[in-house]
């Protein structure tokens, strides 16, 4: 048995362990129990500093987590979306294929807690449906394995998988969802890597969302992914009581790039059932924005979205940069509140296409007459 593996049999999860290590009241620990179960492995729960602190929030179960129930179990409609069982297809040319039930860490803001931790709900029997319908759909280009988690999986299951993808001509980017860098980076061995360096391209999100989960075991194991080729993306939940400051958001976004981990996301959180204390106005989103843009280098700077409610997909938001604009010229304002005027540009000219001229035609949308500032001379 790996150590991986033996850590997670170590891990605190019975309603007893929870009670015992936690101090939460044995009725709550059995209804909480009910509602979604915890997982806490050792690494993890090393990390927590103070009861309460921002690594507690994420992973201890708390009474709170009963007062939402009202709130949806399946806040991006995945199971509308979902054709055959294991894949849900909302983009076009991406599909969502959950390959385990299975998490490293059960996380308390956890947006599929209708289906983690519950086999009976991602089956991993109904793989072959999978494959068969990616094999069908010659649009699907993009694979993103996630569960659950893909690397709950052994070596030799998850290289089924990829194998099996392999196959499958039309498929050209292959995924991998996980948070076991962030949560149980012992699961990142060298045989793991240089396995999937067999089915490149491979590219890895993961997922920290505070700066002390950034440590020396997450920083070699996001460096091994990053060695075998992977390019490795972080998506950030922006998490009341967490991360909801922008220093804090800043040292974890500069502390990702210095181990090599892109900056993906930043996820406003989902609408989900008994989750919902961990939501911030959107405003504190869009603070962080511009407290990044322009204060830490643009490699470091994720894109802040909000996962629409009712499978419209993620939707991209920005702090207000352009303060006015008409045919002839757009105002805006820099990182610093610093106000600029930049001249737009009118096509006169006949377009060309296919090295034939064309008539230059007027934008479908009319641009609404806008009041412009008047700037010093």
């Amino acid at each position: 048995m790996e150590l991986w593996q033996q850590l997670l049999r170590q891990s605190i999860s019975s309603v007893d362990q929870v009670v015992e290590k936690f101090g939460i009241k044995k009725e709550v620990a059995e209804r909480l129990d009910d509602f979604f179960q915890a997982r806490v492995n050792p690494y993890y729960l090393g990390l927590i500093r103070y009861p309460g602190d921002p690594i507690w929030l994420q992973c201890v179960p708390h009474e709170v987590e009963l007062e939402d129930l009202d709130a949806p179990e399946d806040p991006l409609h995945e199971d509308d979306m979902s054709p055959v069982p294991n894949i849900t297809h909302r983009y076009p040319d991406r599909v969502l294929f959950l390959t385990t039930s299975q998490c490293g860490l059960y996380c308390r803001f956890c947006t599929r807690k209708r289906k983690v931790g519950d086999s009976s709900k991602i089956n991993m029997k109904e793989l072959e449906s999978a494959f068969q319908y990616l094999e069908q759909h010659t649009e699907v280009s993009d694979i993103i394995l996630s569960g659950g988690d893909p690397l709950m999986l052994t070596d030799a299951m998850l290289e089924k998988i990829l194998k099996r993808l392999r196959t499958i001509p039309h498929i050209q980017v292959i995924r991998l969802g996980t948070k076991m860098p962030c949560v149980l980076p012992q699961r990142i061995t060298q045989d793991l890597c240089d396995m999937i360096k067999k089915y490149h391209p491979i590219y890895v999100n993961t997922h920290f969302n505070h700066p002390w989960e950034i440590t020396e075991e997450s920083k070699k194991a996001c460096g091994m992914l990053a060695d075998a080729g992977c390019p490795v993306g972080n998506q950030t939940v922006l998490l009341k009581g967490v991360n909801d400051d922008p220093d804090v958001m800043k040292d974890l976004m500069k502390g990702l790039l210095a181990m090599r981990v892109r900056p993906y996301y930043i996820y406003q959180a989902d609408l989900t059932k008994g989750a919902n204390h961990f939501r911030t106005p959107i405003d504190v989103g869009l603070e962080i924005m511009d407290k990044l843009r322009g204060h830490i280098s643009g490699l470091a700077v994720p894109q802040f979205v909000i996962d629409a409610p009712g499978g419209g997909g993620k939707i991209p938001l920005l702090p207000e940069y352009v303060l006015a604009r008409d045919k002839e010229r757009i105002i805006l304002r820099n990182f610093r509140n610093e106000v600029y005027e930049y001249p737009d540009i009118q096509e006169e000219h006949p377009v060309l296409k296919n090295g034939k001229s064309i008539e230059a035609r007027p934008l479908k949308k009319k641009q609404k007459k806008i009041s412009l500032p008047v700037l010093d001379a």
